[in-house]
Order: C-alpha cells, then sequence, then structure tokens
C-alpha cells in the first residue's frame, strides 16, 4: 500500500511539474505548424549540399514530431525529392527534441540541458547529411514510385492543398483554427499514449528503484552511459516523455552524460525506423544515421561528465523540485494544478474524439465496401502524421480519386478507376508502412 500512494504521490508530483510547459510547448507547436507550411518545409530540403543539410536540421529542431510521425514525413521529403543528406539530417534532428520537450527539459532538467540539447541535434544532424552525402556518391537507394502530384505544378497554390494534397480540395480553415486544433487536438493525440507511459514509467522507476541503485551497480560513468545506449537503441519514446525518465534516472543515481545519451538515442532511434532507413535509403545511409547518433550520445556525454561542469547539469534536475530548495522559484500551486487538470482533460477529448471518429468512420467504410470500393488495411500507423502521409501519396497516384485514413482501425478507404493493390502496396511500404490486406465485404 505503501508503494501505491507513493507511486501517485510522484507520479503527480511529475505531471505538476511538466505539465505548464508543456501546454505552453503544445502551443507553441500550433504556431509553428500555421507559420511554416509544409510547402515552406519541402523548399529547403532538395540539394545534395551542406546548406540543404543544415536547412533540415534547422527545421526540424523546433518541430514537434515524435520518431513515429518524422518516419513517413522525412521520408515523404525524399520522395519529393529531398537529397538523402537532408532526410537523413532532418530525421536526426527533429525526433531528438521539439519547443515542447525543450520547455519540458527545463521544468524537469534545468536550463544547460534544455540548451545543449537542441544544440546536440543540430551537430548530429549536420554530421549525419554529410555523412550520408559522401556515401551517397556510391550508393543506390532501392528505388520507390514517386506518385503523380498536383503539386508537381508550377504554381503550388493551384492545388488549394497548401502542400499538402488530397484528393479533394480542403475548406479553407481560418489560421487560428488550424492553429490550436494541431496543437491541442492532432498533436496531443499523437504523443498523448506515449507521453503517459513515459510519466508512468518515471513514478514507478521512482518507486522501485533504489536512490544508490546505479552508484552501487554501475560505478563508472561510461559504463552507465553504454548501457543505457544499449537500452535506448531499439526503445521507442518521444523526446517529451523521455525527459521525466531521464530525471528519475538521474535521482536514481546515473550521471548527467548517461542521462543525455538517454535523452538522444532514446527518441532518435528505435527499430522501426533503423528497418525502413535500411529499406528506402540503404544499408550504408541506415549506418550514418546510427553512427551520427551513437558518436554525439557518447561525446557529448563524456563532455558533459569530465569536460563541463557538473553542477550544470544537476542543479536543475528533478530533485531539486520535489525536494524544494529553500529559495527556489516555483510556479505557483494554482497554475501547476490548473495545467495539469487541463491537460489531463485534453488527453480525454482526444480519445473521445478519436473513439467517435473511428466509430463515423467505420460506418461510412461498411457502406463503401458495398458500392465497390476498396479497404485494405495499413499497419505501422500510429499518429496523425502517419495519416497525412499515406493519404498525401497514396491520394496523388494514378487512377485514385479519394485515398482516407481511419487511424483508430489502420484501415485505408480507397476510390478510384483499376485500382492496383500491387502498386498501393510498394508505395506504402516505401514510406514505410506494411499492407496488411484487402478488407473483404462480408455479405
Amino acid at each position: 500500500m505503501e508503494y501505491i500512494n507513493q507511486f501517485f504521490i510522484d507520479f503527480i508530483d511529475i505531471l505538476n511539474e511538466m505539465s505548464p510547459y508543456l501546454m505552453l510547448g503544445f502551443l507553441f507547436a500550433g504556431i509553428l505548424k500555421v507559420a511554416f507550411p509544409q510547402k515552406f518545409i519541402d523548399k529547403y530540403l532538395g540539394q545534395k549540399n551542406g546548406k540543404s543539410v543544415l536547412y533540415a536540421a534547422l527545421l526540424g529542431i523546433p518541430l514537434p514530431l515524435c520518431s513515429c510521425g518524422v518516419i513517413p514525413t522525412g521520408i515523404s521529403f525524399y520522395k519529393s525529392g529531398a537529397s538523402k543528406g537532408s532526410s537523413v539530417s532532418f530525421l536526426i534532428s527533429t525526433p531528438q527534441t521539439g519547443v515542447d520537450s525543450i520547455l519540458v527539459t527545463y521544468s524537469l532538467l534545468g536550463l544547460p540541458f534544455a540548451i545543449i540539447r537542441p544544440f546536440i541535434a543540430l551537430l548530429t544532424g549536420l554530421f549525419g547529411g554529410m555523412l550520408t552525402n559522401h556515401f551517397d556518391k556510391d550508393e543506390k537507394a532501392i528505388p520507390v514510385q514517386s506518385p503523380d502530384s498536383c503539386c508537381s505544378t508550377e504554381k503550388e497554390s493551384d492545388c488549394g492543398c497548401d502542400g499538402e494534397c488530397n484528393t479533394e480540395t480542403k475548406k479553407k480553415k481560418s489560421p487560428l483554427y488550424t492553429m490550436f486544433k494541431y496543437a491541442f487536438v492532432d498533436f496531443l493525440q499523437d504523443i498523448s499514449k506515449w507521453l503517459i507511459i513515459g510519466l508512468l514509467l518515471a513514478a514507478v522507476i521512482s518507486v522501485l528503484i533504489p536512490d544508490d541503485f546505479f552508484s552501487a551497480y554501475i560505478g563508472n560513468d561510461f559504463i552507465g552511459m553504454l548501457v543505457i545506449l544499449v537500452a535506448s537503441i531499439p526503445l521507442y519514446i518521444c523526446a517529451t516523455s523521455s525527459v521525466p525518465v531521464a530525471a528519475i534516472l538521474m535521482m536514481k543515481g546515473i550521471s548527467p552524460g548517461a542521462a543525455l545519451v538517454f535523452l538522444m538515442a532514446g527518441p532518435a532511434t528505435n527499430a522501426a525506423t533503423i528497418t525502413v532507413l535500411n529499406k528506402v535509403l540503404g544499408k550504408k545511409t541506415m549506418w550514418s544515421y546510427l553512427i551520427s547518433i551513437i558518436l554525439g550520445a557518447l561525446i557529448f556525454g563524456l563532455l558533459i561528465d569530465n569536460v563541463f561542469p557538473r553542477e550544470w547539469f544537476t542543479m536543475g534536475a528533478l530533485h531539486d523540485h520535489m525536494g524544494a530548495h529553500e529559495g527556489h522559484w516555483m510556479l505557483p500551486d494554482w497554475m501547476r494544478w490548473g495545467s495539469s487538470i487541463a491537460l489531463v482533460l485534453l488527453i480525454i477529448n482526444g480519445y473521445l474524439q478519436k473513439y467517435i471518429s473511428g466509430k463515423n468512420k467505420l460506418k461510412s467504410t461498411d457502406h463503401d465496401i458495398a458500392v465497390n470500393k476498396k479497404l485494405v488495411i495499413v499497419n505501422g500507423m500510429s499518429c496523425n502524421h502517419c495519416k497525412n502521409s499515406v493519404e498525401k501519396h497514396i491520394g496523388a497516384m494514378k487512377n485514385i480519386t479519394l485515398a482516407e485514413v481511419n487511424l483508430e482501425q489502420k484501415l485505408l478507404q480507397l476510390e478510384g478507376n483499376n485500382i492496383d493493390l500491387e502498386i498501393i502496396k510498394k508505395e506504402l511500404e516505401s514510406l514505410g508502412f506494411e499492407f496488411g490486406g484487402e478488407v473483404k465485404n462480408k455479405n
């Protein structure tokens, strides 16, 4: 019973510490969505040079994309004409950080960590992109079919879709509506599951692992880094949800450098990303990606532990907030509790919206099957960025007049003439998803 009580206390403490900065981060994410539309991002990633790699890294750093959402986005850039180097730079820099995770890092780990995370993301993205361009001189990627997009016209605005093509002209929404819907509905839906998992995992570690665990059993800081690195590479965790876990691990005795390794390698690598890179961009590109992240994590982890003053990276850790050092400035309780309650309500609303949308779309797809329209299963879609990528690329293919994803049911509804499911399968696999076959009419 004592463990359960302590679990809830620690969970609420971490949630209250994160939530105000998380809500602010969501708002900034919405602002970025409006300020930098997709066509603006696509424009700067096409050249096979250092400038294109730099642009990709700079664009990726503030974007609030986790590693599941960045895969189809990065591959989409590549299929639209971006170089391998700029695509890899984007894939490395984007999931490591984001405007929301930077603010949460500041709240739980302090200002030095919040500053160094985007800096490292920039450097590793640059290194990975340049390394990829070097190897790309003699490596050919597995060819992918580029869809005939309406946005290939001279004037992209002629599409009426702001660079995100679909089969139907989208109704124009006000920037304010787009900003708030993306910030507190779409983006929140994308990360809510992993945010909850990260909070629960942090609270479990806080309760179950003794405070001296790492110092007692893994006394060497570098060995601690290697252990964290090996555990992080196949792990799926987004940049924001990695922060409370890293903060609790520091409370249990890992060094700031090992915590940084987790913050870098956890969000930037996972088994799905590695598999897709190997399949779509080639083996050498995949190794360039992994080498850049591993070397960057270890080098900067060693710098933090052995060169920079260690107190820079420990004075802002979570235990200082939870322990409430005298004189340490904290946000007022009403703001912390109000933000936590608002965040919980928004997460509940997101799940309700997904449930209602899933039921409505399931009814419509049942009708569509009856009138001889294709419905296929697409495995691997886990966020709205995945949904948008599938709808954009499949919807722009020849003979396809409608491509609509039911994210909750992992279904893709197709409408068109002479639909070739083998071609659809190849296109889905080139985007990093798995074709699960056609759903047959039960009647």
